[in-house]
């Protein structure tokens, strides 16, 4: 989605997201979002499991003499399997920050940016959320435990945190060069779709996965997931051909990961009539919200508060309209005669974390931009952050530019080797 010339770049911080959270989650991470609780429901103990030290014990192959295999488990499921389960979602979360700084943040500033946040913000909240008393820790996190707000796999945690922190960030390091006079489209969008699709895929390991273990909640999950994102796809595309007057392919793939991320908190909370009226509502909203960037003047690159920050709003805040007590939540909604319950647990727990992760984003933001600065200069920006960051480009088109070597066959070969390159093919995408 970013131009020719920033494609190796946000690939990086990707990438390099999954290097530097997975080392933390390992050192500290996990005891810090799963550990024994130390301070009321806010944190767990980043000692207590160390090195995952206190995971791993016992005879991990059975044989005649030693057929039961003995290690801690989480629920039902070995210890570690959850530990790497959850790792996925810590690495995703702050990946999913970066696109909205696409084109303009320096890769150093980055990583240092990233290791605070993840440790500051991400694993502080994921105890909220996900730590369960009983199931994860002998006293789990306030949000989940206290308030008994409902996230199934990481609307708040995930998306809300993420969006929150995306929104922080991008106020602090500004626009890109030339926003919003300059057109700045997506450089591959058969890519682009084929990514969507991948994600669609991963994403039911996401949602269903959270049941931990293959059972009927993983089961009504993954057909909640599959009902959700069909349905905010086709409302993305309605509101573009009502909007725009054509639907488009990026539209369909935004709309998809807008039902994605709608459907995340939800999935074991609504029924699927309630999950198609989660993505509808949820396709339609994130399609008018990822303009209101123009509106207010914030340059969110990839639309990350578009999308995620208001898709986890939506998601989780329709729990309290459509939980259906006929689900594995077995909670009644608005609609359902719960009353409002439901629905003020549900904002509480969304708002508290939205407004923790744009204060102490924007806090670290400030004290990254401080010490090392945040973004290229204008001029570097121009040249690429490819070239610049990374000494690389994405897409090397040097080998369609001329025929070195070849001068006296210039006339017919040479013309034919040019003449299938456009002029502009070498520019930015």
């Amino acid at each position: 989605m970013v131009r020719s010339k920033s494609v190796l770049n946000m690939m990086m911080m990707s990438l390099s997201s999954i290097g530097l959270v997975g080392v933390l989650w390992v050192l500290y991470g996990y005891s810090m979002a799963f550990g024994n609780d130390v301070g009321a429901g806010l944190l767990g103990n980043p000692f207590e499991y160390f090195g995952l030290s206190g995971l791993f014990a016992g005879n991990y192959l059975a044989t005649d003499t030693a057929p039961d295999v003995t290690f801690p488990l989480v629920g039902t499921i070995p210890a570690l399997v959850f530990v790497g389960f959850q790792a996925t979602f810590a690495i995703i979360t702050v990946a999913l920050i970066s696109g909205a700084v696409a084109d303009r943040m320096r890769f150093g500033p980055w990583l240092l940016f990233a290791g605070l946040w993840a440790t500051i913000v991400y694993f502080p909240v994921a105890h909220w959320v996900f730590s369960f008393d009983g199931v994860t820790a002998e006293t789990g996190g306030w949000i989940a435990n206290t308030l008994v707000a409902i996230d199934f796999a990481g609307g708040t945690a995930v998306h809300i945190n993420a969006g929150a922190a995306a929104l922080a960030l991008v106020l602090v390091i500004g626009k890109r060069r030339g926003w919003p006079r300059e057109p700045m489209r997506p450089h591959n969008l058969t890519l682009v779709m084929l990514g969507a699709g991948l994600l669609w895929f991963g994403w039911f390991g996401f949602n269903a996965g959270s049941a931990v273990g293959a059972s009927g909640i993983a089961g009504f999950a993954m057909i909640n997931t599959i009902a959700a994102t069909c349905a905010a796809m086709l409302a993305w595309l309605v509101v573009e051909r009502i909007r725009d007057g054509k639907p488009t392919s990026l539209g369909a793939a935004s709309g998809v990961v807008a039902g994605l991320v709608a459907i995340t908190p939800s999935c074991s909370s609504v029924s699927p009539l309630g999950a198609l009226a989660v993505g509808i509502i949820a396709g339609v909203l994130c399609a008018l919200a990822v303009g209101l960037k123009f509106r207010f003047g914030y340059d969110d690159s990839l639309d990350v508060v578009g999308v995620h920050l208001v898709g986890g709003l939506v998601g989780t805040l329709l729990i309290g309209f459509f939980a259906d007590p006929g689900s594995p939540a077995a909670v009644a909604g608005l609609f359902y005669g719960g009353g409002v319950d439901q629905l003020w647990r549900q904002a509480v727990g969304a708002f508290a974390v939205l407004i923790y992760s744009f204060v102490l984003s924007l806090v670290l933001a400030y004290i990254v931009k401080a010490i090392m600065g945040l973004r290229v200069t204008d001029e570097e920006e121009a040249t690429g952050i490819d070239e610049v960051e990374h000494a690389e480009t994405g897409y090397d088109f040097s080998s369609h530019s001329g025929v070195s070597g070849l001068a006296a066959h210039a006339g017919s070969a040479g013309k034919a080797s040019t003449d299938q390159v456009p002029a502009t093919a070498g520019k930015e995408g």
